[in-house]
């Protein structure tokens, strides 16, 4: 399965990075007031079309998708929870921390994910086996090992808030040095899961197909995901 994902991302990669190397990104905004451009809806179809074809009796649920009532999808032990384009933010400001998000959830836990970051041609692969043990695949040979002097911690460009400020005081009193690690989109997860930092603290709103694939990569790489 995980061989199939990773290949239905880099397809969908591929597409984002023909709209990212063009002068047309149609940007729209949601009811939000996120932002969507073509290149979110164009990834979204290489998905559909991909799981669909290789796993057709697994509903898929995508940022981009149709709205699925709750009622429908509560019975759901099993599906795709998908963000065709993760960092729409950053795509519009051409800085590459975007990335591709599939995961595989089943009763209420990701059991499978990847993260394809096609700007940077990064690639994060995780998944449970037969026997129950984490899987990780990274096109990153050696992960990082941490020595928590600074101690790390990973923000969002787009999304940081008082919470946060708090929370990274509290480090500082707990740690001393704190170095700060901006990056955008689920690359923040990813690189706690590589040992390139030491926390990522989302303390805010969050939609599960932001973090569901590289939760499965921080499990994988035997991080801790907790809730604050």
């Amino acid at each position: 399965m995980l061989k199939k994902l990773q290949e239905i991302a880099y397809q969908a990669g591929k597409a984002i990075m023909e709209i990212y190397d063009s002068d047309d990104f149609n940007v729209e905004l949601k009811g939000d007031g996120s932002p969507l451009t073509r290149a979110d809806k164009a990834a979204h179809l290489v998905i559909a079309e991909g799981l669909e074809k290789h796993f057709p009796e697994i509903p898929v649920l995508s940022e981009e998708g149709k709205n699925t009532p709750y009622e429908t999808r509560k019975s759901w032990h099993t599906f795709f929870l998908v963000d065709p384009l993760d960092g729409t933010k950053e795509f519009i400001k051409r800085n590459g921390e975007f990335t591709v998000n599939i995961a595989l959830i089943e009763e209420g836990n990701p059991i499978a994910g990847v993260v394809y970051a096609p700007a940077r041609n990064l690639f994060y692969g995780a998944k449970i086996d037969a026997s129950g043990h984490w899987q990780l695949e990274t096109s990153n040979q050696k992960l990082a090992t941490r020595n928590l002097k600074p101690h790390r911690v990973v923000a969002s460009r787009s999304h940081n808030n008082e919470l946060i400020e708090a929370f990274i005081e509290e480090k500082r009193k707990e740690f001393g040095a704190v170095e700060m690690v901006p990056m955008g989109s689920s690359l923040k997860i990813c690189l706690v899961a590589e040992g390139k930092a030491d926390v990522y603290p989302r303390l805010g709103p969050t939609m599960e197909w932001d973090t569901a694939a590289a939760h499965a990569i921080a499990l994988a790489a035997g991080c801790t995901v907790l809730e604050y």
